[in-house]
């Protein structure tokens, strides 16, 4: 029925992905014309016919594979449909094995059912001669990042899974999930849900030799944050040591994507929307702490 783009891996960017030349990595999200009903995705229900149904929800993620960036394969994972990543239902035969994943501490896992998986973000966990403090041994050489809505709460989270190729992957769990605090402030931004989020290494700009460097331990997240009052997207961010535990740190925009720059400095691009509906792409610039927007023009032939 539809299909959207997560994120694209360049050539090379792990070792855990050999080829003559290097490959791309496409991570995308698509949705079929199989039928939900409407009050399985929201909490008051009242105003919803019992057989309301509707098509393209129950998001999947996939992946394809290309030598030159142009022509692209689809790499078929373990799920029925060929998708590498699907909500968790534990009605379904196909899932069983789920309910009893043991993470990598060989802890049982406790899984929550998931209405659909979208918006995958992938980051290169593994970095050469770096171990997990906590089990003595190099962690996955993947983590993907992906949102979803939990079947029984109706939360809108991000949760990850963990591959040591990049093709199978296996549930970890939520690891965001919107604060419940009745504080005021700004962690009350994502009350209303956590989504699309984008992932980088915590690294530190050299300025003698113009680059940066990824010695610092950690990574940072940006993600998209929904308020429970006003309805509004705003970027918020949160900040890991080891990929898994998150802790949130203070952020109408959303979609987050950073790049770091040759400078030192760090760009933003994001979408926004404006009162009246009207979506645009945004940019902001970052050097030192904070970011600042940035006139610029972009324009669609």
């Amino acid at each position: 029925a539809h299909v959207g783009l997560g994120q694209v891996m360049l050539p090379m960017s792990t070792p855990a992905v050999l080829a003559e030349g290097g490959v791309y990595l496409m991570y995308y999200m698509g949705g079929s014309h199989e039928e939900t009903f409407v009050s399985e995705y929201v909490e008051d229900t009242n105003d919803v016919p019992d057989d309301a149904t509707i098509k393209g929800m129950r998001l999947k993620i996939g992946v394809a594979m290309s030598q030159d960036g142009m022509t692209w394969g689809r790499v078929e994972g373990d799920d029925p449909t060929g998708a590498c990543m699907a909500p968790y239902d534990a009605s379904d035969p196909n899932m069983r094995g789920t309910a009893g994943l043991r993470d990598d501490d060989d802890s049982l896992l406790n899984i929550e059912e998931e209405l659909y998986c979208g918006w995958p973000e992938v980051a290169v966990a593994h970095v050469d001669g770096e171990d997990s403090p906590a089990m003595g041994k190099k962690p996955p050489a993947f983590f993907m990042y992906y949102s979803t809505m939990l079947k029984n709460t109706k939360e809108k989270a991000i949760a990850c899974a963990v591959s040591e190729d990049g093709f199978r992957w296996l549930k970890r769990g939520v690891v965001l999930r919107p604060s419940t605090s009745d504080d005021d402030g700004d962690n009350n931004f994502d009350k209303g849900g956590c989504a699309r989020c984008t992932v980088v290494r915590k690294s530190v700009y050299d300025e003698e030799k113009g680059i940066w460097e990824d010695g610092t331990k950690g990574w940072v997240m940006y993600y998209e944050g929904v308020s429970a009052e006003d309805g509004r997207h705003r970027v918020m961010s949160a900040e890991s040591d080891d990929g898994r535990e998150w802790t949130k740190t203070v952020g109408g925009v959303g979609s987050p994507h950073i790049l770091r720059l040759d400078d030192g400095a760090r760009r933003m691009y994001y979408t926004g929307q404006a009162e009246d509906g009207s979506t645009a792409i945004g940019v902001a610039k970052c050097v030192g702490k904070g970011f600042v927007r940035e006139q610029v023009e972009i324009a669609f032939a």
